[in-house]
């Protein structure tokens, strides 16, 4: 392990150098407010294809998905699935329609989008604040970062915890958007490339380079050690039954409307490339998903783990050189900040931008000229950025049971307030009321909020696929319900 925590020091100073290098670069093209927020809304399909990748796929998932296959064995590939399928369905459709309505609008955010396109201030700080589901997901990256640093490095996980945190802090402070997605390109290469490492590993370790010999290793494997391990419906999974993964695949269609993932829709110069961008996303996401394999032929590997979410790294600590082990927990932390910072940017863009410039000041609350408004806002969105920051380590002091379930509940609060307005908006013939879309986005939050606390619904991500389903019900008959708003014809 030693040798394994000095390869993983020299790699990670060289991969931060890299970093710091691309946000200085940011920096110099971060100028005005839409910079921060979506890249001035300039930027081309293959760069935004890598970082979409790297946005889904965080360090959370990176340890949390193996996690999951470490603890519930091939149940697991339920998630495979949802996630290959559920996720690039979902943005194929919401994409486009987004894309075409913000050349009029010309919005930064989602909460933005949403208040421009039904134009309501309510929506747009409802929204807005319902964004702080996602300090949730920020804490899971934070945590994974910790542990990383404290079972790879051997820092204790509150110093770990500080360092991540303050890591990613730095450079989503100075840069913004073009750090996000320029240093996101570079970490979806690397996770992908992981993935692939992980796969083909398992398939020498177990099974003399063939599919067919490493799943029947696998296979009796598991069934030495937990015949549920070998169940379709883990009864002891988020899996555990056909309703739970209908569930699944709900509230992975939705993860495209998250806004970490619309703002790059924003940020993308020409509508023809949307199409390249897609297929960029869903090469570097297939690639990146193969990870998930860890966890099976870490069970193999290293039985016995008391912490699931360490299942990968013990797997590559087991059987890989140490500076390749060492990469990969780079990759790991390099999948942290590749979430992180377009979270990071998305919530600051919601204080200063969604409620700062499009409420307060556009409203004659706060009294400013346009040019002091916008360097008023810059300054809002690093601060804010400082304040979750702080507030996300401050969640996870102490390590969750499972990262990828803490991830969860950002996704599903933000889904199920939101994907309603979002769905109609692509979907709906005619414009809804905007009383339409502010209550979908309270009964979907609300419904989702009573799961939680009324365990209803025991698997996380099943709890946020049915709460964003009855957001998405109540939007389309509340539209038909309450009467159209009068569009005016330019």
């Amino acid at each position: 392990m030693i040798e394994i925590s000095t390869h993983l020091w020299i790699q990670f100073g060289i991969f931060m150098a890299i970093m710091v290098g691309v946000s200085m670069y940011a920096a110099r093209k971060t100028k005005t407010m839409e910079d921060f927020a979506i890249s001035g809304g300039t930027l081309g399909p293959y760069v935004l294809g890598l970082s979409l990748a790297a946005t889904l796929f965080s360090a959370a998932t990176f340890m949390g998905y193996p996690g999951y296959s470490y603890a519930w064995g091939l149940s697991n590939l339920w998630l495979y699935l949802a996630i290959f399928i559920g996720a690039p369905l979902g943005f194929i459709t919401i994409a486009k329609t987004a894309y075409k309505r913000n050349q009029e609008q010309h919005s930064l955010s989602l909460p933005d989008w949403l208040g421009d396109y039904y134009d309501s201030d309510i929506l747009r700080v409802g929204t807005g604040l319902i964004m702080l589901f996602n300090l949730f997901y920020i804490a899971a990256q934070f945590s994974a970062g910790a542990q990383i640093f404290q079972n790879m490095l051997n820092l204790n996980y509150l110093t770990g915890l500080i360092l991540i945190a303050v890591i990613v802090v730095a450079y989503v402070y100075v840069g913004g958007s073009y750090a996000d997605v320029y240093t996101d390109a570079v970490q979806a290469i690397m996770m992908a490339a992981t993935g692939i490492i992980v796969f083909l590993s398992g398939l020498y370790f177990f099974g003399d380079w063939s599919i067919s010999k490493t799943f029947q290793a696998i296979t009796d494997n598991f069934k030495e050690q937990d015949m549920q391990l070998l169940s379709v419906f883990n009864p002891d999974s988020n899996y555990y039954a056909i309703s739970a993964v209908l569930g699944l695949l709900i509230i992975q269609f939705s993860f495209a409307s998250q806004p970490q993932l619309f703002n790059k829709v924003l940020s993308l110069k020409n509508e023809k490339d949307l199409r390249k961008m897609i297929i960029v996303y869903i090469f570097a996401a297939a690639a990146s998903l193969f990870v998930l394999f860890g966890g099976f032929f870490a069970r193999i590997a290293v039985p016995g783990l008391e912490q699931a979410d360490l299942a990968l790294l013990e797997y590559v600590a087991w059987g890989f050189p140490a500076a390749l082990a060492a990469f990969v927990a780079v990759v790991i932390l390099a999948a942290a900040l590749s979430t992180t910072d377009g979270l990071f940017v998305v919530m600051s863009t919601v204080f200063a931008n969604d409620i700062y410039k499009k409420v307060l000041v556009k409203r004659g609350i706060i009294k400013t000229t346009p040019e002091k408004a916008d360097a008023t806002a810059l300054k809002i969105s690093r601060i804010v950025v400082l304040i979750v920051g702080l507030l996300a380590a401050l969640i996870v002091l102490n390590p969750p049971p499972f990262l990828a379930d803490l991830m969860w509940v950002g996704i599903s609060g933000v889904s199920a307030g939101t994907l309603g307005p979002v769905m109609y908006a692509v979907f709906g013939k005619k414009k809804a009321h905007r009383r339409a879309a502010e209550g979908s986005m309270i009964i979907g939050l609300a419904f989702y909020l009573v799961i939680v606390f009324t365990g209803l619904e025991p698997s996380p991500l099943a709890a946020g696929g049915w709460s964003t389903l009855v957001g998405i019900i109540t939007m389309f008959v509340l539209a038909n319900v309450l009467p159209r708003p009068i569009e005016v014809t330019k």
